[in-house]
């Protein structure tokens, strides 16, 4: 994949939360994608992990997107704390 266009997780949130993120994101210029199985959806809860949605934006845009979050939602730990395991971060 060329540089710049892989996708790193940079936030796990429930469904409407974040669809609210995903547009403060564009908002800013920069392109998301939302990664989530099909009971986030169905359900509307998260359990576990279940249900969650992964917010994903290219790596170039990742620390931008982390400091938007940060600022927006004084949550120090976004790019930290909420980092998903190892294995999880990257979508190709």
């Amino acid at each position: 994949m060329a540089e710049g266009k892989k996708l790193v997780a940079i936030y796990n949130a429930r469904q409407i939360e974040a669809q609210i993120i995903k547009g403060r994101l564009e908002n800013e210029g920069i392109p998301v994608l939302l990664s989530y199985d099909s009971s986030s959806l169905v359900f509307g809860l998260t359990v576990d992990g279940l249900g969650g949605v992964k917010i994903m934006v290219p790596e170039r845009f990742a620390e931008q997107a982390r400091e938007i979050l940060r600022v927006k939602y004084n949550e120090f730990e976004i790019g930290e704390d909420n980092q998903p395991e190892a294995g999880e971060s990257e979508q190709d």
